[in-house]
């Protein structure tokens, strides 16, 4: 046996997973409540602890990480115009495992720089321009980042005819500054695999300091990367395999939270039919989004908006002034779970099922029907997911539940809204025991065997149509 610790510094949680590699099996998982704000590794030896006492004294021979801890990584990124440069950036940092809190297009203002300020990123993405194309605003938005008080690291990922020029301004004023490929090189054309490499680098040597996790980070092998890169890493690998052992195709990953919901599709996504074409900024194969207004918890008032509230209230079977107050209630007491009262079960449900319609819809792409010259022709903007027939979902509204699939099926296409390319039927798999950061972790290093546990692990909990 070879034991394996994998962490994950979680927000809210600490979690803990105990593989053995050779056996390729897991020994066992635990969680305790994460203590950034006092000393992170009170919450890690207390989910040590618990773990012990279920899987007995192990001999670790490696240790993982990664983090989420104390909000996460946040950045800003700034492009030229909102559906080019400026979505190439926001693919860039979200793939990253960033979460992304301020996004500008054109050129920044002062107010702009004031609001970065009150942002406090721990990473500013500068982008603009394709190669050869327009300088002008990405080297006014240098200028613009040069009058701040060096506070976090400038990433410049733009046009490579001035990115020099961008760095010598930015480190004149005393910024530290990265050069990476520029995000899109040529209209049209996504490049974001340098950026992102180096968005894990400064979190690796500025992040792990900045979060408290430097005592924790001497007791490990590697912090590796931020959770949400984990989740993306185990979801790719899940679905296209490695090693001679097959994946299960292509799938939408989806991960319902207290504050966000994240939606993952590994998945090309691009036209097939002879009579669609696509318009936009192709996307990544490994695509991750982030709804920071769609959770259980701290944004349970944003599900309500989007789904509105008597298609909720309709859904839980209770009258909308209750589900009002109930609403009020849970976004104020964010730690009430349901414990058995039927009336939150069945609220729970019902904000579950919407924010996974929400999130999924927001994620997919969309397909509009036109006539030209030659006839009926379709135009697809974002990735058509129609032929995907994975859906693996995680959170704890879904895996305390014996509704997963039926709550999953909100992920799949509606009749009613025929514009959304979402799956039209797809098998469902829960993560019910919390691994898929643990094994985004374990699969940059035992691939094989990381892929082996999830088929193992990942309870299938039947067919959504």
């Amino acid at each position: 046996m070879k034991p394996v610790l994998l962490v994950d510094f979680g927000s809210t949680y600490t979690k803990v997973t105990a593989v053995d590699v050779e056996g390729e099996q897991l020994l066992g998982t635990a969680q305790s409540w994460t203590t950034v704000t006092t000393d992170i590794n009170e919450g890690l030896n207390k989910a040590l602890a618990i773990l012990e006492e279920k899987t007995g004294k192990l001999e670790f021979t490696e240790t993982y990480a990664c983090s989420s801890a104390a909000g996460g990584l946040r950045m800003v990124t700034s492009g030229l115009v909102p559906e080019l440069t400026s979505e190439a950036a926001r693919m860039a940092s979200l793939g990253a495992g960033a979460k992304l809190v301020g996004l500008y297009s054109y050129e920044m203002t002062e107010d702009d720089i004031e609001d970065i300020k009150e942002l406090k990123p721990d990473i500013f993405l500068l982008c603009g321009g394709t190669d050869g194309g327009n300088k002008a605003n990405i080297l006014h938005n240098a200028e613009m980042l040069a009058t701040m008080e060096p506070a976090f690291p400038i990433i410049i990922a733009g046009n490579r005819s001035c990115a020099r020029s961008c760095q010598r301004i930015l480190e004149a004023a005393g910024h530290t500054t990265f050069i990476c490929d520029n995000v899109m090189p040529k209209l049209g054309t996504l490049s974001i695999d340098s950026t992102q490499s180096k968005i894990r680098d400064v979190f690796l040597g500025r992040i792990v300091s900045a979060k408290g996790l430097t005592k924790a980070a001497s007791l490990m092998n590697d912090i590796v990367m931020p959770t949400p890169a984990a989740v993306l890493q185990a979801m790719t690998i899940l679905a296209e395999g490695v090693d001679g052992e097959a994946g299960i195709g292509e799938l939408v990953g989806v991960d319902v939270g207290g504050a966000t919901t994240d939606v993952y599709s590994i998945a090309d996504g691009m036209p097939t039919a002879n009579n669609t074409v696509y318009k936009g900024l192709p996307e990544p194969y490994a695509k991750r989004t982030v709804e920071g207004d769609i959770g259980m918890r701290y944004s349970i008032h944003g599900i309500v908006e989007a789904a509105g509230l008597s298609r909720v209230a309709k859904m839980a079977g209770i009258s909308e002034a209750r589900v009002t107050e109930l609403v009020d209630m849970l976004g104020n007491d964010t730690e009430t779970l349901p414990g058995g009262n039927d009336e939150l079960e069945r609220l729970d449900k019902a904000l579950a099922s919407m924010a996974v319609e929400t999130a999924v819809t927001r994620h997919a792409g969309k397909i509009e029907e036109t006539y030209t010259m030659m006839g009926q022709t379709f135009v697809q903007s974002g990735k058509d997911l129609r032929g995907v027939t994975q859906i693996v979902v995680t959170g704890g509204s879904l895996i305390h539940t014996k509704d997963t699939a039926e709550i999953a099926r909100y992920a799949l296409a509606d009749a009613s809204h025929p514009e959304s390319l979402r799956p039209l039927k797809a098998a469902v798999r829960t993560d019910r025991k919390y691994i898929l950061a643990a094994m985004g972790l374990l699969s940059l290093h035992y691939p094989a065997a990381a892929l082996r546990i999830m088929k193992k692990e990942l309870e299938e909990d039947g067919y959504s149509e």
